[in-house]
This record gives C-alpha cells, structure tokens and sequence, in this order.
C-alpha cells in the first residue's frame, strides 16, 4: 500500500512540474483578447496600472525583484542606473531605471511601483496614452480627474490607479504603484 501512495505522488508531481505550463503572459495572449495577444513581444515591456509584462513574463505589483530586474534586462537591456531611495515617504526603496526611460520601484524586494518618462518604442502602456499623448485626449479618458493639490506640476489620474503629468499640453511621465515622489 504504501509503494502505492509513493507511485501515485510521485505521478501528481511529475503531473505538476511540466515544463509546457504557459506563463501568465502566454495564458493572457491565448485568452483570444486581439489586444492583448500584441503585447507579447520578447523585445518589449507593457506597463498595467497593476504591473508589467516584460517579454513572455507578466508580473504583479507585489512579485519578486529578481525575476522582474532579469525580465526587464532580457526585453530592453541592462539598467543604465539602479540604487536606494532610503528617504522615501513610503519607506526605504530601492530602483532600476532601463534604457527607454522606464524605473522600476521595489521596497524589500518586491515590485511595488513604475513610473515612465521616455518615450521609447519598445516601452508601452497597455491601452490609448503614451507619452506625448495629447491633454484633451487623456482628459476625453474614462476616469480622468486633476490633482488639484500636487506641487510637482500637472499631475492628473486615470480612474484610481494610474497616474502622469503633462507638460506643454502632452503627458510627460506615466506612474503606477508606490514612488518616491517629495511633494
């Protein structure tokens, strides 16, 4: 009997530890959304209100800097600057900011943010705005409100999770999650 439950273990986690599983990106892409199946691109990073896909690895505002750091570095290319942010007001945090003008924020070694400022083809928000997106096509955006309060600039969000600024009449910089932004 117990060679039986040993055999039939050992059958479940070989069920298990198939390498043909699709990442969460494949699983997206295969979804049969038209919109989704372009962002799987092994030479771009897509940026979400709640994360990231880097080439065929998406990842959730909580997932594990080192995979992200590795994901990010194999689709657009090494860091040009990574360091600590130890003043924070959200707490100590520490970056990687890539070619193309993306950074990425992590505080204790997850993802906690990333903010877009470059407007880099292979670098992309998911949906209508980019950088250099027109004011009145971002205010046209469902959920567009100001930041009537910000003394960074013309900051604006996009319902409760996304956010920029606009400079000149055109969005400048794109953010999600946690920045180490002093106001």
């Amino acid at each position: 009997m117990r060679a039986l439950v040993i055999g039939l273990a050992l059958c479940a986690l070989a069920a298990c530890g198939g390498s043909d599983v699709p990442s969460p990106a494949e699983r997206l892409n295969g979804s049969g959304d038209a919109a989704a199946a372009e962002i799987i691109d092994p030479g771009q990073v897509t940026l979400w209100h709640d994360g990231l896909i880097a080439g065929p690895d998406a990842f959730y505002f909580g997932a594990g800097q080192t995979e992200i750091e590795a994901a990010i570095t194999r689709a657009v290319g090494e860091p040009v600057s990574a360091g600590d942010m130890p003043e924070c007001g959200a707490g100590p945090m520490q970056f990687a900011s890539y070619p193309g003008g993306l950074s990425v924020n992590f505080q204790d070694g997850i993802l906690v943010g990333w903010s877009l400022d470059g407007g880099a083809d292979n670098i992309v928000l998911r949906g209508d705005i980019a950088i250099g997106t027109p004011r009145s096509d971002v205010e046209a955006a469902s959920g567009f409100a100001m930041i009537e309060a910000s003394t960074l600039g013309e900051e604006f969000m996009l319902g409760d999770a996304l956010a920029g600024f606009f400079e000149e009449g055109r969005v400048s910089m794109l953010y999600a999650g946690t920045q180490c932004f002093f106001r």
